[in-house]
């Protein structure tokens, strides 16, 4: 039996990973003019502004799943009722607030959420659009969508981010969704586990996942499979190397993030990357 203390000493390291991912992204944008706001980001039809409210929308539905059952199922039942559109709806709204009103409610939204995850029961499975998660999950399925849509606007102002550690746990997800990226295509999954093998961010060390012996690999930079499976790269242009027919296969469908498969984006170009991206 796991140690109590243990685990909520992780659960501790997730919230304060998500935390500093949220600053960052707001040292990025937290002085940007307001006409900066409407600049288009890879994702067709949003702006930057539309990738915060995305976030500030997706942070209060957690901070209901964590805090309000009722509240959050409600919230289900009008992505029922509009399945294809509840996503750039909620995000459409939020953009068309001032900047400085859109800021202050990310930043209070975010700090909410912060405080709620330390509230919660470490054992305790919260409901989502997919699966019910952990607090702990919950958090870095936060970090991903923030890491993810801060590459976005990154993208959009034509900055390159350092990337982090933190980058740990958006490769964990993408690698435990292998068999979702195929399911959501209405494909069979590989019966047997991929070896996953990723240079940390700082060169000093490789994350691994799977079994040391398994005949399907991939290999390559931590940055590069994170920017795959969140469908923020084609993968033509990322250093993945796969060894084995199933897991090139997998380089193609690799997604971290629930809902239906996105085109991704295509191949950079001689004017940059295409504005086809997943949201």
């Amino acid at each position: 039996m796991p140690d109590p203390s243990a685990v909520e000493a992780t659960a501790a390291a997730v919230f304060a990973d998500l935390r500093e991912e949220g600053r960052e992204l707001d040292a990025l944008i937290g002085e940007l003019p307001a006409p900066d706001w409407t600049r288009p980001t890879p994702a067709p039809r949003w702006s930057i502004a539309h990738q915060i409210a995305h976030l500030h929308w997706t942070d209060r539905a957690a901070l209901l799943s964590l805090t309000d059952a009722a509240g959050f199922a409600h919230l289900v039942e009008e992505a029922l009722e509009a399945p294809e559109s509840f996503v750039d709806e909620g995000a459409g709204e939020g953009a068309k607030l001032p900047p400085a009103e859109l800021l202050a409610l990310w930043r209070s939204g975010r700090a909410a959420l912060d405080a709620a995850l330390a509230a919660a029961s470490p054992d305790t499975r919260f409901p989502w659009y997919g699966p019910p998660m952990k607090a702990a999950s919950m958090a870095s399925a936060r970090l991903m969508e923030t890491w993810a849509h801060g590459q976005d606007i990154a993208d959009a102002l034509g900055v390159r981010r350092i990337p982090t550690a933190r980058l740990r746990h958006v490769a964990r997800i993408g690698v435990r969704a292998r068999d979702y990226a195929y399911a959501v295509r209405g494909l069979p999954a590989p019966a047997e586990e991929f070896r996953i093998e990723l240079t940390a961010p700082d060169g000093s060390g490789v994350w691994t996942y799977g079994p040391p012996d398994a005949p399907q690999r991939i290999t390559g930079p931590a940055l590069d499979f994170c920017l795959l499976a969140t469908q923020r790269a084609h993968r033509s242009d990322l250093a993945l190397a796969a060894s084995g027919p199933d897991a090139d296969r997998w380089l193609d469908l690799a997604q971290a993030f629930a809902g239906p498969a996105g085109p991704g984006r295509a191949p950079e170009g001689p004017g940059g990357r295409s504005p086809e991206a997943s949201r």
